[in-house]
């Protein structure tokens, strides 16, 4: 069984994880090759466009994605990235295991969107008849969420996403400071929990961010929007790193 509880209590670096929101495969690919040996985590934003609007590959672009899962072959430099998806999806029961299979070192599955808990349910199933499943678990919980969100998937997920924006599926939103209030709360009741913000992450909202118990920060627009996003990262981390 998952222990999202069973963390080391030392301070830990915080990391900044780049964030794409791929218009297809094409696309993923160009933003893999500017970030590829530069950071160890990417996360891909998957959105259907029924649980939150502007779908994303592979909603466009089957093709390419079945063939990842049938291992015809690999996500855009498999071997230098680690791949995390973040499931925006209505159905996430039906399609979490092809994510497992496409190569998923982590996996985002929202609170609210309908079949969430079957489908934490099937990776807790997968680890334990596998044994050797090695992909981290993570809920994700809109800014205006209670901590009560997460009772329904006690002892399955390994770290808690917090929403930084109202409107999920986009990148360049303001922050909502609705996130920091959650995240306080999220800490104070459980302290050891890993927390990572995915939303409004930058260089104005780092700061404040830092001070929150977070491990790691999810950024988009702000690594991407940048001449040279693997400097972006090392430059937003070393903010909040900041003492």
């Amino acid at each position: 069984m998952f222990d999202p509880y069973a963390q080391s209590g030392t301070p830990k670096k915080i990391e900044i994880v780049p964030a794409v929101l791929p218009k297809n495969f094409k696309d993923l690919a160009s933003h893999a090759e500017q970030i590829a040996g530069k950071v160890k985590r990417v996360q891909v934003d998957i959105v259907d466009g029924s649980y939150a609007r502007g779908a994303t590959w592979p909603y466009h672009d089957h093709v390419s994605f079945d063939k990842i899962v049938s291992e015809e072959h690999g996500l855009p430099h498999w071997d230098d990235l680690n791949y995390e998806f973040d499931l925006m999806i209505a159905d996430p029961a039906e399609r979490v295991l092809d994510y497992v299979h496409a190569g998923a070192s982590h996996i985002i599955v929202h609170a609210r969107s309908g079949g969430s808990v079957e489908a934490m349910q099937k990776l807790v199933d997968l680890r334990e008849e596998g044994g050797a499943f090695s992909v981290k678990v993570g809920i994700a919980l809109m800014c205006d969420a209670q901590p009560e969100e997460l009772e329904p998937f006690e002892a399955q997920y390994d770290y808690v996403q917090v929403m930084g924006i109202a409107r999920i599926g986009r990148q360049g939103e303001p922050f909502d400071v609705r996130a920091l209030h959650l995240l306080e709360r999220l800490h104070t009741r459980y302290p050891d929990l890993a927390l990572q913000v995915d939303g409004g992450v930058n260089a104005k909202t780092i700061p404040q961010l830092a001070k929150m118990g977070v491990q790691y920060l999810i950024a988009g627009s702000a690594v991407f929007g940048q001449d040279d996003p693997g400097l972006a990262v090392k430059e937003l981390e070393a903010l909040a790193n900041q003492k």
